[in-house]
């Protein structure tokens, strides 16, 4: 049903958790769906260091939270904040009318980080 990347990084989700005193902590939703994940933050002369999430929600957001945690980790917050939702969007794979499931994370990323000014 789900493109095999997905279903590894549903069932055997990296970077699940909380971070202990993050630099950055955000979090965003989907009512349509009831996705809702945060997304904390650690990171050392603007370069993301640890990245972790936590939530609920289908399998493509879940899925997608883990993927991005593991793009992001060594970018700078400012290569995260102009990070480009069609791009985020093909590395997960076209997943046509569930967009806004992969979305979430990345979303609540931006929102975290989107305080950064030093960025």
């Amino acid at each position: 049903m789900y493109p095999e990347e997905i279903m590894d990084h549903y069932k055997n989700p990296r970077n699940q958790g909380n971070i202990q005193y993050p630099d950055y902590e955000g979090e965003h939703g989907n009512p349509v769906c009831g996705d809702l994940i945060k997304m904390s933050v650690k990171t050392r002369n603007g370069v993301i260091e640890e990245i972790k999430f936590d939530g609920e929600g289908c399998a493509i957001s879940m899925a997608s939270a883990s993927i991005l945690t593991e793009m992001v980790k060594g970018k700078t917050t400012r290569q995260v904040l102009e990070m480009d939702e069609k791009e985020f969007i093909d590395k997960i794979g076209n997943i046509q009318t569930r967009t806004q499931c992969v979305l979430v994370s990345l979303n609540a990323l931006k929102k975290a980080l989107g305080d950064d000014i030093n960025c």
